[in-house]
């Protein structure tokens, strides 16, 4: 019976079928979100303080108050028990409800999304443009002056922190020109698009040069290989030659890191909506551990851990997608 197995090294190694990489990658999936879920709720009990500490603001209740606000909050619960509770209710949706806002945490989560959502997606639009095409030129045109310049701006935008470019990006466009608004993330989608653009540009930088060092590096290991010395030998266009040959067996890397990138956007997005003065979940997860919020620093870390490996499972199965000789179980090897 024909299956789908490919060697991986020439030496008969079968690599699984896709259905049973699929099928492992989804087990492994849950089992990573599950022991994060129990690392995430366990921090409760890690961090100085406690939510009692925080619902009492100093002051010192009769043990009846303080029993009756445990029973309240379910604390008086053995630990075990309240995390099957949470977890059920995460399951669900519910993620309890903020100690500091008096909300439940989805509700407040979901109207702080919006703006996280459509500033993590300009800047991984800017990073992927700007990324890939410095990436490209600089491979293309390898050892010369363009090179060298791609090269020495890309180093340059790594070495600034995002709170560094946006201070930056503030006081000169900002303050100075006039030319874009400091804080709020707008109204309406060119608004918004307005709003967000100088945040977007101060969290791509880092991004960028990653990216682009990726691209060029996977490109120049492609340009190297026989099948395209033997294309270009044979009077292929060069243009058709990066377009079918070296893009196409380049994509891998920049694939994985441009799914790498995605999640470190979600974390590195804290400081920027800070500096910006943005109602994201970066912004509020930085307010909920300085007001010692359990529940919603909960909920936005099992988040992004979550939205971590979701994307790295996509990536792994896009990857055949991009290169065909790659069956899916390859491109997590």
């Amino acid at each position: 019976m024909a299956t789908d197995a490919v060697s991986l090294d020439g030496a008969g190694v079968a690599p699984p079928r896709t259905a049973t990489f699929v099928v492992w990658r989804l087990l492994g999936l849950m089992l990573t979100l599950l022991v994060t879920s129990f690392l995430v709720f366990a921090s409760l009990y890690v961090v100085p303080g406690s939510p009692i500490d925080f619902l009492i603001q100093g002051r010192s209740p009769s043990p009846a108050t303080i029993a009756a606000i445990k029973k309240q909050y379910g604390l008086d619960q053995p630990f075990l028990v309240q995390y099957v509770h949470w977890l059920a209710g995460v399951l669900h949706g519910n993620f309890g409800r903020s100690l500091e806002y008096r909300e439940n945490v989805s509700t407040l989560i979901a109207s702080r999304l919006p703006t996280t959502f459509s500033l993590v997606l300009l800047s991984a639009v800017i990073i992927l443009v700007v990324g890939l095409g410095a990436g490209i030129l600089g491979a293309l045109r390898a050892g010369r002056s363009s090179d060298k310049a791609v090269l020495v701006v890309v180093t340059f935008f790594a070495a600034i922190p995002s709170f560094a470019a946006a201070i930056v990006l503030i006081s000169f466009f900002s303050v100075r020109l006039g030319l874009f608004p400091t804080f709020g993330a707008g109204q309406g989608p060119v608004d918004r698009l307005y709003h967000l653009t100088l945040p977007a540009i101060a969290l791509s930088l880092t991004f960028i040069a990653l990216v682009a060092r990726i691209t060029r590096s996977s490109m120049l290991d492609v340009l190297s290989r026989e099948h395209v010395e033997v294309a270009l030998s044979r009077g292929l266009a060069r243009r058709t030659v990066v377009r079918r040959h070296v893009l196409r067996n380049a994509g891998g890397p920049i694939l994985t890191i441009s799914g790498l990138l995605v999640a470190g956007l979600l974390v590195s997005s804290a400081v920027v909506e800070t500096a910006f003065g943005l109602d994201g979940i970066g912004s509020l997860l930085v307010a909920s551990v300085d007001k010692l919020d359990f529940p919603v620093v909960q909920a936005l870390v099992l988040l992004v851990v979550a939205a971590f490996v979701i994307i790295n499972f996509v990536v792994d199965l896009a990857y055949p997608l991009i290169d065909p000789r790659v069956k899916a179980g390859d491109a997590a090897r």
